[in-house]
């Protein structure tokens, strides 16, 4: 059984009984799933059931950190009568019966006094989660939530098994996410590793929506791709497309906001709304503006995890986390990674696997130097004779490493502002790169914004990367018969950018 079915069992079992009060008899079974959930974390993440009354009354449970337990082990033992308590470091737990409202409970005075004192709050009534914060302003403000059943009746009516199918690892993630919302979050695999487990919630409900609103994209995408989502396996395939470019296009224009002048000031919140203005790419505007329109996002019930979503990156503590994003070549977290978790099958179907940085920095290198040794150009890759193109580019690892390498060449003969546009210019009329998913394509992008940012001379709203959303299968002669008339015209120029004038017929 997994957690959620033990733990329905267990309320089942106990309710059986005929002898069980309203709340309390229900503590372990509770307390039991909270321990097995929060074992499977790092640092593992304790329940404790009534804990100290430290002046707000005595909270229903406790979560506490590993290192808060070993932390006074030693104190313990020196001090058999007791010792000084502390404060649980993933907040409070408040308990009640399954025919409460948990947003009636999160309301009360009694949690508003647990938020003042612990300052972070899971309320539930077993059959419903609510994870309620103290913001800055000093008012409770409602984080994530999670119903396994709509009311009293149907919750208990319901199989425990039939139930845990249908929740199980969601829900697991969402307890999961909550012991951790305490945390710091400053790792990029961290921060990688929430963003897919809100994928895959979003996709989960996706999964559940009627999608014929969104039948023109997909047939825009069909089209432009050279693709066609087809049977049960292609409705996964644009399924998996839509949330991977949803995601990590809301990730991409965070991590530009937070570089510009507005993303620097730790007062200022990203909004995900507002994601769509951060991309300068017009058809990944599009595609993010045509999922993100109010009937789409009612009917596929995503506004309410992308708030989520935002919540956590507005958490990051961002110096501590882009020193290691550009330290660590983190954007492999990112990608990778995700895609093993979020659609193990597509990774393997499309071959997408991560590049270590060394391959990729040492075939770069070795690439400049047969340019300058064995052909006679001087200055190699930055010479402005020198095309590149990396026909499958993923994320844009390669892509990065030859504008680095530009860059490193252009600074050895003394860079100025003339001649650091001429990193710009590789990036948009030299250096190219296509790819067929627009997950990476999207993140490819980023990554080459990030460099010409770093390096002073930031693309413009009108400008943009030579990476392009194309089949690299497809588009090499001029096409024969007539154009069709284009549902989306910036996908039709995506098409026309790559297959003419700029790439496949240079």
């Amino acid at each position: 059984m997994n957690h959620l079915e033990t733990y329905l069992t267990q309320l089942h079992d106990t309710r059986a009984t005929g002898e069980a009060v309203r709340e309390t008899s229900f503590y372990p079974a509770l307390s039991a799933l909270l321990n097995s959930v929060g074992g499977e974390l790092k640092p593992k993440v304790k329940c404790v059931i009534n804990i100290k009354n430290r002046g707000a009354g005595i909270p229903d449970g406790g979560l506490f950190t590993a290192e808060q337990l070993r932390a006074r082990d030693a104190e313990a033992i020196a001090n058999v009568k007791g010792f000084n308590g502390q404060m649980p470091a993933r907040g409070v737990v408040e308990v009640k019966g399954t025919k409460d409202d948990v947003r009636a409970i999160a309301a009360s005075p009694q949690v508003a006094k647990y938020l003042q004192h612990y300052g972070l709050v899971l309320v539930t009534n077993l059959r419903e989660f609510l994870l309620v914060e103290h913001d800055d302003g000093g008012k409770a403000r409602t984080l994530e939530g999670y119903a396994l059943a709509g009311d009293e009746r149907e919750f208990w009516a319901a199989s425990p098994r039939l139930l845990a199918e249908q929740h199980g690892e969601r829900f697991a993630e969402y307890l999961q996410r909550v012991m951790l919302s305490a945390a710091p979050l400053n790792a990029p695999e961290s921060l990688a590793w929430f963003l897919a487990s809100y994928a895959r919630d979003a996709r989960g409900r996706i999964e559940q929506a009627e999608l014929e609103s969104l039948a023109n994209v997909r047939k825009a995408l069909e089209e432009a791709l050279g693709l066609r989502f087809e049977g049960e396996r292609g409705e996964a395939f644009f399924r998996s497309t839509l949330v991977q470019t949803l995601f990590y296009g809301v990730f991409s224009a965070w991590v530009l906001w937070c570089k510009s002048e507005a993303g620097k000031s730790r007062a200022n919140k990203f909004d995900w709304r507002l994601a769509q203005w951060s991309l300068h790419v017009p058809v990944i505007r599009t595609l993010f503006e045509q999922v993100v329109t109010p009937s789409n996002m009612r009917g596929l019930g995503l506004e309410e995890i992308l708030h989520w979503t935002a919540d956590a990156l507005n958490r990051v503590e961002r110096a501590e986390f882009f020193k290691r994003f550009e330290e660590e070549h983190a954007v492999q977290y990112f990608y990778e990674p995700f895609l093993e978790a979020f659609d193990p099958e597509l990774r393997k179907s499309l071959g997408v696997w991560y590049t270590p940085w060394e391959i990729v920095a040492y075939m770069v290198e070795r690439v400049d130097r047969v340019l300058r040794e064995e052909l006679g150009l001087e200055r190699g890759l930055a010479d402005g004779r020198v095309y590149v193109l990396d026909p499958c580019c993923g994320t844009g690892a390669y892509l990065v490493e030859v504008l680095r390498r530009i860059k490193r060449t252009v600074d050895e003969e003394g860079a100025d502002a003339l001649s650091a546009n001429d990193l710009k210019e590789a990036a948009m009329n030299r250096v190219f790169g296509f790819e067929i998913l627009p997950a990476p394509f999207v993140v490819a992008h980023m990554q080459l914004g990030l460099v010409l940012q770093q390096a002073g001379v930031p693309l413009g709203d009108d400008e943009r990367a030579g990476v392009y959303l194309t089949n690299a299968l497809t588009g090499w002669e001029p096409r024969k018969e007539p154009k069709p008339i284009a549902l989306f015209p910036e996908l039709e120029q995506e098409r026309d950018a790559s297959h003419t004038s700029r790439v496949k017929l240079k």
